[in-house]
């Protein structure tokens, strides 16, 4: 199956963002991907945290967000991962939420982003999502064209249980890692998270300078069950391209039967 990251740098504008996954989702389905994922917060990097409530949705009556990956999806044939966008939840917060549509658009699987990330460098620099998000409290994985597709979102990748739980064949990690912890930890993290599950790793990300003045990591990657980077994107508007082979899923793990070996 041929895997497609796709890389972005969001601004504050829905339309505007939507416009230019649509442009990149495209150009990956041309390409001939089967499975394209888009990055965290694809929808909206906004001003402020709260602009994640200007735009929430509900899954019992999709807004324009839903659509659209519905729509290009079926439109393209595909397996499409929204990346992330947020949902309405309890007491006003909203859920950080990964759709994927099926190839006939029909919403196959969601997750809510488990872990929330919060940091404080110190230095100027610092994040709390649990300010106007909920977190999610349970792992999702499904089954896409007979592979365990494991979800998790960004800051899940510090968490090698939640992966655990899921015997994943193919994890899926949309991010947007800041620049500070991203250049000191997103490769060393995604290919750990490979290697200690043998599974392919798509990690499509935001990469750049954003209008709110944020400035993410991107790097988006595709990984293989061996830990090799099979393609990377350092920054800017982009695309990953590689293909999952299932031959080498299984060499992998015949000659290396570290899953079959766990005794905790």
């Amino acid at each position: 199956m041929k895997l497609a990251a796709l890389q972005l740098v969001s601004g504050p504008r829905l339309d505007d963002n939507l416009a230019r996954a649509s442009h990149w989702v495209a150009e990956a389905a041309a390409a001939g991907a089967r499975f394209v994922a888009l990055p965290e917060y694809f929808c909206l990097m906004g001003q402020k945290d709260e602009d994640k409530l200007d735009i929430a949705e509900t899954l019992d009556n999709p807004g324009h967000i839903q659509r659209t990956l519905r729509d290009l999806a079926r439109g393209h044939g595909i397996w499409l991962l929204g990346g992330t966008l947020p949902l309405r939840a309890s007491a006003g917060k909203v859920t950080n939420t990964s759709l994927v549509y099926g190839p006939d658009g029909h919403l196959a699987a969601r997750y809510d982003k488990v872990h929330l990330f919060s940091f404080n460098s110190g230095l100027g620099e610092s994040y709390d999502e649990g300010r106007v998000q909920q977190a999610g409290h349970q792992p999702t994985v499904f089954d896409c064209e007979g592979l365990r597709t494991a979800l998790s979102i960004c800051y899940d990748l510090r968490f090698p249980e939640l992966y655990r739980a899921m015997a994943p064949d193919l994890i899926c990690a949309p991010s947007a890692f800041t620049h500070t912890t991203g250049k000191a930890h997103w490769e060393l993290l995604l290919r750990a998270r490979a290697v200690e599950n043998l599974a392919y790793v798509i990690a499509p990300a935001q990469g750049g300078t954003h209008e709110n003045g944020r400035r993410t990591w991107g790097h988006t990657l595709i990984v293989d069950p061996w830990g090799e980077v099979l393609g990377e994107l350092a920054e800017g508007e982009g695309m990953v391209l590689a293909t999952l082979e299932a031959k080498r899923l299984a060499a992998v793990r015949k000659a290396l039967p570290a899953l079959s070996h766990r005794r905790l």
